[in-house]
Parts: C-alpha cells; structure tokens; sequence
C-alpha cells in the first residue's frame, strides 16, 4: 500500500466533516506541501477525533505544532 493510500485511509474518522476536511487537504494540498506542513498532517492524524473537531471547528485560536496546517485545513471547514 503506497504512502498516500495509507494517509487516505487515516484521514477516514468518526465524522463525515472530519472526513472531509482530511481527505479534501490531503487530497488537494499535501503533496505540494513543504516537508515540515506534511509532518504536521501526519502528527495531526495521530489526535483522537474530539481534540481534531476543537483545533479544527470549535477553536478560534492556533496551536502549536499545528500553526501553519491549521488555517488551510479550516478552509475546509463547511
């Protein structure tokens, strides 16, 4: 199974608005990303769903080490 077929599979969560904010970054933004963005996906796939839905809905405020991602994964955001 190639890297992006395992990311795919990790960006599927409890949630279809989760689902969607992953994959549609995944599948639009991740491979043009610099190496130190694509890192904090990775480290962002490893949250529970809950910590996920407060940095990415609830959360008006950015964290680290997610400083960078997490505006573009809120662009998602329906």
């Amino acid at each position: 199974m190639n890297e992006l077929k395992k990311l795919a599979w990790q960006c599927r969560r409890g949630t279809k608005e989760l689902d969607a904010i992953l994959q549609n970054y995944l599948q639009t933004q991740y491979l043009q990303a610099d190496a130190n963005e694509q890192q904090q996906f990775l480290a962002l796939l490893q949250l529970e769903d809950d910590e996920l839905i407060e940095l990415l809905v609830n959360s008006s405020k950015l964290v680290n080490p997610f400083i960078d991602l997490l505006p573009k994964l809120r662009s998602f955001v329906f």
